[in-house]
């Protein structure tokens, strides 16, 4: 049955109004009145619309598809631990790849950054753009794989900025901070992931191809992030950071 991302309060028995872009969505697929579709609107794990609705077709416009929200089911089908990812964005299509994939792996929320050795530099106006685009892959993935929550991805930051930030909360964040490095004394990722409690987040920092700089990693390290690695292999950026939340979600 499709499903659709909704992020409005959803009610059992009440018309529903589709968003313009679930609307367009049903029209491509040709459905008619009286079709059964699926929705979820992405909210935390407490609130009453948390899980999905069935909901029935009654109305296909134009330019607008009205719905009547049926069963609820409080079906959850995300991770035990909340994964954060931080990683310095590799360039072209590999971002919206690693957006999409981390979406279906059950990552909490996504932070693009741009570092000392990133290819990818981004002004302004093109910065917002592009996070829009990839909060629109988010949502599709999570339509596709059966999650039903969509993970946040969060504005382009330079990576001084970033770490600056995360000082400032440093005392009070619970769960564990990772970092991706070439370290000799980084920890293998499974074996600091289990020291920590399952219901514990953790925040996992991976640089672009060539790594973060020695300066950079420095600076993570000062502000609490453990040194964890994958291994003897060198592995691409978008390969390092999927292969780390496999690691972290299973």
């Amino acid at each position: 049955m499709p499903r659709f991302y909704c992020p409005a309060p959803l009610v059992i028995g009440e018309l529903f109004t589709l968003p313009a872009g679930a609307a367009r969505h049903v029209q491509v697929l040709r459905m008619q009145p009286g079709d059964s579709i699926t929705l979820f609107n992405g909210g935390p794990a407490l609130a009453d619309s948390a899980g999905e609705f069935s909901a029935t077709i009654t109305q296909m416009g134009r330019s607008e598809v009205q719905v009547r929200l049926g069963l609820h089911q409080a079906v959850e089908r995300e991770a035990i631990r909340a994964v954060h990812l931080a990683l310095s964005m590799p360039a072209n299509e590999r971002m919206d790849w690693l957006v999409e994939k981390a979406t279906e792996m059950g990552v909490a929320s996504i932070q693009p950054l741009m570092s000392e050795r990133s290819v990818l530099r981004l002004g302004a106006e093109r910065a917002e753009k592009k996070v829009t685009h990839w909060q629109s892959i988010a949502v599709s993935a999570c339509e596709q794989c059966g999650g039903n929550r969509v993970p946040l991805v969060h504005q382009v930051t330079g990576f001084s900025a970033w770490i600056e930030a995360r000082k400032q909360t440093a005392n009070t964040a619970a769960g564990g901070a990772f970092l991706l490095t070439l370290r000799p004394d980084a920890r293998g990722l499974r074996e600091a992931a289990t020291a920590l409690d399952a219901s514990h987040g953790i925040t996992f920092l991976s640089g672009p191809e060539g790594g973060l700089s020695s300066a950079e990693e420095d600076s993570a390290l000062a502000c609490g992030f453990t040194p964890v690695t994958l291994g003897p292999r060198v592995l691409r950026a978008e390969t390092a950071a999927l292969c780390a939340l496999a690691a972290l979600l299973v």
